[in-house]
């Protein structure tokens, strides 16, 4: 019989400390999903934290295209994903990596319109009605 393999723990996520002065907001929501942590508040997704191989390396900020150009214009280390572009990215290798991390969490926090999108819905649809 083979060694019995004790569980491994979870790995944490390396920019958790990103979301940390959001903790204490009551309407704070940290969900794993596809590798990463997304962050929700007031309702929102507002950034996902994504902590694999590059480009899933730095922060993604959910947000309408309409919002990218001034978004970008504020912080200019953003710059839309290369595999999604429809979010924006903060590249961990940026200098300005921690600065801009701690800005986009600012901007959440005062419910920039630019920062979060509406999480779809997870009701599932009702079967259509037979005649």
């Amino acid at each position: 019989m083979p060694p019995r393999r004790e569980p491994t723990a979870k790995r944490l996520n390396r920019h958790l400390w990103v979301v940390e002065p959001l903790e204490e907001d009551p309407t704070f929501l940290l969900k794993s999903m596809f590798g990463g942590k997304a962050a929700y508040l007031h309702g929102k997704f507002v950034l996902f934290l994504a902590d694999r191989e590059e480009p899933w390396r730095g922060v993604l900020v959910p947000t309408e295209r309409e919002h990218q150009a001034s978004l970008i214009e504020d912080c200019p280390a953003l710059a839309p994903h290369p595999i999604l572009p429809k979010w924006l990215f903060l590249p961990e290798e940026s200098d300005s990596f921690e600065t801009d991390a701690r800005w986009l969490v600012r901007r959440a926090q005062a419910r920039d319109e630019r920062v979060g999108i509406i999480a779809p819905s997870t009701l599932r649809k009702r079967p259509a009605k037979r005649k």
